[in-house]
């Protein structure tokens, strides 16, 4: 059964007002469209063609929640750090909330629900930055010195960086040291230290050094954004990725990651507990963070499609809530095997997807909910990426 589901723009501030209007070929509202949901989940679902919503249409159909929810996000500025918790994290954070009487809907509510939270997200837009997991320290002790030759004297907010980062790079003692500066810069530095970092920033622009440039601009930007801010301490232990159409990025439960900029196509499993680590007006618990957080400083976890079939990649995940699949189709049909409730978005061209039960045209921006087939057909000249559950 292939059920056509649409949803509006969510115009969280950090939205480009650009991004995801011109991938759907209409004009700006001009307003922010930061990012449009394709599911069930309760907090935005999708409608279906005869105006229900999508979690209605599933329940009074006699069909289970699905496990994942698709999104497009367009970034035009830096989201919020954030890391999610592991299902047993999950499971004990929710039951210890419901205990405690915190309304759902809290603003300093932490666990909405009792599941984890694993992502990818994969670039449409030529380029896609993000900042994800803590950087080896070394890499992170180069940065330091950068900054602190770039002025007359060492910052402060610097200086106490390599002070408390000045430990082996690897095992227990790094995770320690990571940790601690973590829970300093969100609870103890004050707004006077974190402006001498951002003064460190401009300056090392200002001196044009060539190694991590790019940080510098991402950073500088975060800084104007979120003026005094101990998130701006955090994004500078972290890896800048620059990911290229059709890479992905993976970020399990534990790791900090931060969008900061283009458009990609965006697979969850279907929660929303996040612990935000600065960069935003929201609520921050820094010992909950500390709690889900894994510390262990490493490179980026780049996901690179791998091709399954003729037309059809796959982006490997170690998560059974979801499978994402890019197909391509140019001129000809493309067969793609569904091992359950699935969703398919259009994200070029225009498509035709064909199963059993009837077809589905789709340009960039729309969507179909698919239920109880074994396979569909898509054809026509474009890209289509789809989501249904992991093995």
């Amino acid at each position: 059964m292939l059920t056509p589901i649409s949803n509006d723009p969510r115009d969280y501030s950090w939205g480009s007002p650009t991004l995801i209007p011109a991938l759907e070929g209409r004009e700006p509202t001009g307003a922010p469209e930061a990012e449009i949901w394709y599911g069930d989940h309760p907090g935005c679902p999708s409608l279906t063609s005869d105006g229900r919503t999508l979690d209605v249409a599933l329940a009074e159909a006699g069909r289970p929640a699905l496990p994942f929810l698709l999104k497009l996000l367009a970034a035009a500025s830096s989201l919020s750090i954030q890391a999610h918790p592991t299902r047993a994290q999950a499971q004990e954070g929710f039951a210890r909330e419901e205990r405690a009487g915190v309304a759902r809907d809290a603003a300093d509510r932490l666990y909405r629900d009792d599941n984890h939270k694993p992502e990818i997200i994969v670039a449409l837009s030529d380029e896609f930055r993000a900042l994800v997991g803590l950087r080896p320290l070394a890499a992170t002790r180069r940065f330091l010195s950068v900054l602190a030759a770039a002025g007359d004297e060492v910052p402060a907010g610097v200086a106490q960086l390599q002070h408390r980062l000045d430990v082996d790079d690897d095992g227990p003692a790094a995770e320690r040291a990571l940790r601690d500066v973590l829970a300093w810069a969100l609870g103890e530095a004050d707004a006077a230290t974190v402006q001498s970092v951002a003064t460190a920033l401009d300056a090392a622009a200002t001196a044009q050094r060539a190694e991590f440039a790019d940080e510098i601009a991402v950073l500088r930007a975060a800084a104007s954004d979120f003026p005094g801010d101990g998130g701006l301490i955090v994004a500078l232990l972290m890896n800048l990725v620059t990911l290229r159409r059709g890479e992905g990025l993976f970020a399990p439960a534990g790791v900090l990651h931060a969008y900061q900029s283009g458009l990609g196509v965006e697979l969850m499993a279907a929660s929303d507990n996040v612990m935000r680590g600065g960069l935003t007006p929201k609520h921050v618990d820094v010992p909950e963070l500390l709690h889900v957080l894994d510390a262990t400083p490493a490179p980026a976890p780049v996901i690179r499609p791998r091709r399954l079939a003729d037309g059809v990649d796959v982006y490997d995940t170690p998560v059974d809530d979801f499978l994402l699949e890019r197909v391509t189709v140019a001129g000809d049909t493309v067969r793609v095997a569904v091992h359950g409730p699935a969703i398919a978005l259009c994200t070029d061209g225009e498509l035709v997807v064909r199963a059993a039960s009837g077809t589905a045209a789709l340009r960039p921006g729309a969507a179909v909910h698919i239920a109880d087939e074994d396979a569909v057909e898509v054809s026509g000249t474009g890209e289509l990426f789809l989501a249904q559950p992991g093995s």
